[in-house]
């Protein structure tokens, strides 16, 4: 493990413990579930301001692919105008896409901590007490593929699982698709990865254990509604994007 992820990591570790406790009364055997979900939904509120400022990257993103495919439009029988429009272009909002996602970059090291906290087997050397806790009485640390196999009483919550995170991808992938819809010369490949992409979510689930699984439902999940207000709040038109088709109903 990264040593420097570690006091971050036993942190959440400990948070996790006490929201667990907390809940117990009210929740029951459904305790540390959803104290994990509790957790993810509070550091993903705590990173509202970072997600914004790039969702507003990711906005301006796409109005600079517009301006450059107008201007390789324009000046495409001219190649050497072609070049200096291109090159003005890059000089004007290159270095300011760069900076705009830097509020990615900084939550990098906070998800892989909270990745980490729901997937690793020891935790500042000692073992995972929250893989050892369950969830109606399959256990947080079980895998899909293993225990008591993907066909038995345990398999089902796993199954469950899966169907609530291939509802999100589903959303994610109709959302993504109204905020940045593909360009009608983009190649089919491409676009069918871009729809295929949402639900990688659900291989990984597939061979982690149930802990991570509901980590990463909650975030994905998080992640989709979160798109989805900003850019009522923020709206990212696409109708005057050259070359692009508006989104199939």
């Amino acid at each position: 493990m990264l040593g420097f992820l570690s006091a971050p990591l036993g942190a959440a570790y400990h948070i996790v413990f006490v929201l667990a406790e907390l809940l117990a009364p009210l929740a029951g055997g459904l305790a540390t579930a959803a104290a994990i979900v509790v957790f993810t939904i509070a550091v993903r509120l705590l990173l509202v301001p970072l997600s914004y400022h790039a969702f507003r990257s990711q906005a301006g993103l796409v109005e600079f692919q517009a301006k450059v495919q107008e201007v390789r439009k324009r000046y495409a029988k001219r190649p050497e105008r072609l070049q200096q429009e291109l090159a003005g272009l890059y000089r004007q909002h290159g270095g300011g896409l760069l900076a705009g996602f830097l509020p990615l970059l900084i939550q990098l090291p906070i998800f892989s901590v909270m990745y980490r906290l729901f997937l690793s087997k020891t935790v500042a050397g000692k073992p995972n007490g929250l893989l050892t806790r369950n969830l109606l009485t399959t256990p947080l640390g079980s895998h899909w593929l293993s225990g008591a196999g993907p066909v038995s009483a345990h398999g089902l919550i796993f199954l469950a699982l899966f169907a609530l995170m291939a509802v999100v991808a589903f959303i994610a992938v109709r959302v993504a698709r109204e905020a940045m819809p593909a360009p009608a010369d983009q190649p089919g490949a491409i676009a069918a990865i871009s729809k295929l992409l949402p639900y990688l979510t659900l291989v990984i689930a597939a061979f982690v254990p149930l802990a991570a699984g509901i980590y990463l439902l909650t975030t994905t999940a998080w992640t989709v509604a979160e798109r989805a207000v900003m850019r009522r709040l923020s709206p990212v038109t696409s109708g005057n994007v050259p070359g692009a088709r508006a989104p199939a109903r």
